[in-house]
């Protein structure tokens, strides 16, 4: 299978030898996003800012492939506190219309920078649609 690599300067680069996305057929693999600025590199201040500016990484990569949240069909959540779990829902609901996308959420030890929270996603190109994707 063909895969190629994609990456915009409108989400933070790389922290280590990954890409931002993957392509591989009709799906994007986009590798988790922390609440950083695209620009400074800084972490946002607290929880909820973190996963908004997460989400906003992730619109961009989306974007560079002209994909969008509408395109999504599943995401990993990883959060340092479960605690925190409410103040990401919601937010995290907000980015999403019509039908959402199968999730997990899971807490862990640690996340890169000492981030609240980081979220990766699965997108389908629409010509999957044919195939049975999401629409």
């Amino acid at each position: 299978m063909k895969t190629t690599t994609v990456s915009t300067k409108n989400a933070p680069a790389a922290l280590g030898p990954y890409s931002q996305a993957v392509r591989a057929g009709d799906f994007l693999f986009c590798s988790g996003q922390l609440g950083l600025d695209p620009g400074t590199g800084a972490l946002a201040e607290g929880v909820e800012a973190q996963a908004s500016r997460a989400l906003d990484n992730l619109k961009a990569v989306l974007a560079a492939e002209g994909l969008d949240f509408s395109r999504v069909v599943k995401t990993t959540i990883f959060l340092a506190d479960m605690a925190d779990f409410g103040k990401v829902n919601e937010i995290y609901g907000s980015r999403f219309a019509g039908a959402f996308p199968a999730r997990s959420t899971v807490q862990v030890a640690g996340l890169p920078k000492g981030g609240c929270v980081e979220i990766e996603a699965v997108a389908a190109y629409p010509s999957a649609e044919a195939q049975g994707g999401r629409g």
